[in-house]
């Protein structure tokens, strides 16, 4: 969402993009739309965490921020589409790299996990 005190030339260029795909659904969002077009449900399916209030929230601040487009088909009931807008398009590659240091990242907290823990000796019990 724009903020309204936010004047980009007083800012940090990574702040600036950070405070576009802050919090735990923006980034998630535009990833699922990297595949193209998907509707309402469709999102939802793909982020079953997410509530539908939350969604809309998030859907409403990417559109606000230039970063998705949303298309309204007048029928019944109403049909809605989200896509990347050309500026959301241009934050592939960030959301690119974020995926790939998430899933190295994560390789490597489950291979520590897995070298600290160490071999459980069945115990017996007693009769």
């Amino acid at each position: 969402m724009k903020r309204k005190d936010s004047e980009p030339e007083a800012k940090c260029s990574v702040e600036i993009t950070l405070g576009l795909i802050d919090g735990k659904w923006k980034g998630v969002i535009l990833f699922h739309l990297q595949e193209g077009l998907l509707r309402f449900g469709e999102l939802r399916r793909k982020m079953p965490r997410i509530t539908q209030r939350m969604l809309t929230k998030q859907l409403r601040a990417l559109e606000e921020d230039g970063l998705i487009t949303r298309t309204v088909y007048p029928e019944v009931p109403p049909r809605v589409e989200y896509a990347l807008s050309p500026t959301g398009q241009r934050l592939r590659p960030v959301i690119d790299a974020l995926r790939a240091w998430g899933i190295e990242h994560k390789a490597r907290l489950e291979a520590a996990g897995a070298a600290s823990q160490k071999p459980k000796i069945p115990r017996k019990r007693a009769a």
